[in-house]
């Protein structure tokens, strides 16, 4: 059986002990800042803090972007691994909101000819951010277990549209600017007091599929989404991602120890590669459960009788 890396992209949002822990790799991308500059998007904060970054990213919504590794910088990375005799099991944030996926592509493509007796497997997430990385951890376990990296595969493939995420963005501006969510629904997100509460979809993109008023209805209906949604929750790792909203988040991570009972809750931050397209204000959970039904019917009439309630 060969051995195999799993290579991310910079968008899996997985800090530098748990891609120790679990042994995964990340490639780069690149942002540019408000005075111009373009700088390296890394997983770690080093010449801004969380907080800092944060807090000017309010002031300058606009003035941030982003960018994805190049084909070369994949190659890059990829290469490394196959001298050394891996092969390479590459996931990527979903095609509905970047071309990295089809990067990994035409870095595989490059690579092939001369190394014909290795594999590489690239993996359209249909995820980001903390759903995107809990999508790689699972694989990574996986391995650990023995499973082939056909067999990792196969299991992502099967099971990424099981990923569900379940809490609130107190400003949806941020989102809806950047394409991950209709601006048509950007209002509900500036009203005082109103919690958005998202899921993923199919494609990866945030939809809104209710509203609550407040910290603690908030919290109460994630965590009854999560209890008509979740499956096997004790033998799961559950993350939670925070984007200024850490009071909250440990909250949620005491609520769902106490109910669900799972191997493990952490709490994850979010880096700028998706900072700059979520904002400050994210709080949500992150866990297998349910496939997520074709448009997000199921998933609103759940949300519809918790927040009828």
């Amino acid at each position: 059986m060969s051995k195999f890396v799993i290579v991310c992209d910079v968008t899996c949002d997985l800090n530098k002990e748990l891609r120790d822990r679990f042994d995964i790799e990340y490639v780069k991308g690149h942002m540019t800042c408000p005075d111009g500059k373009e700088k390296v998007t890394v997983l770690n904060w080093n010449e801004m803090s969380h907080d800092e970054f944060y807090n000017d990213l309010k002031k300058n919504p606009n003035g941030y972007s982003t960018s994805p590794a190049s084909p070369e910088e994949f190659k890059e990375v990829f290469e490394k691994y196959l001298i050394e005799g891996y092969d390479i099991l590459s996931i990527s944030i979903s095609t509905a909101l970047s071309g990295t996926y089809n990067f990994s592509l035409q870095a595989k493509e490059m690579l092939m000819p001369s190394y014909p007796e290795r594999k590489i497997i690239c993996i359209d997430s249909l995820r980001y951010s903390t759903g995107f990385g809990l999508l790689a951890v699972r694989a990574s376990m996986l391995r650990s277990e023995g499973k082939t990296i056909d067999e990792v595969a196969l299991w992502v493939e099967k099971n990424k549209s099981c990923c569900h995420q379940a809490g609130f963005l107190d400003d949806l501006s941020f989102v809806a600017a950047k394409g991950r969510l209709s601006k048509s629904k950007a209002f509900m997100g500036k009203l005082i007091g109103i919690k958005p509460m998202g899921e993923f979809d199919y494609n990866g993109l945030t939809t809104i599929i209710g509203k609550a008023k407040g910290d603690k209805a908030s919290i109460d209906a994630i965590m009854k989404y999560m209890e008509a949604t979740i499956e096997n929750p004790s033998e799961q790792i559950i993350f939670i991602a925070s984007t200024n909203r850490m009071k909250q988040a440990l909250i949620l991570k005491d609520r769902i120890e106490t109910t669900f009972k799972p191997k493990e809750v952490i709490i994850t931050d979010v880096y700028p590669a998706d900072g700059i397209n979520i904002g400050p204000g994210l709080m949500s959970a992150y866990y297998f459960g349910k496939t997520i039904s074709e448009g997000l019917v199921e998933e609103k009439k759940i949300m519809d009788q918790i927040l009828a309630k």
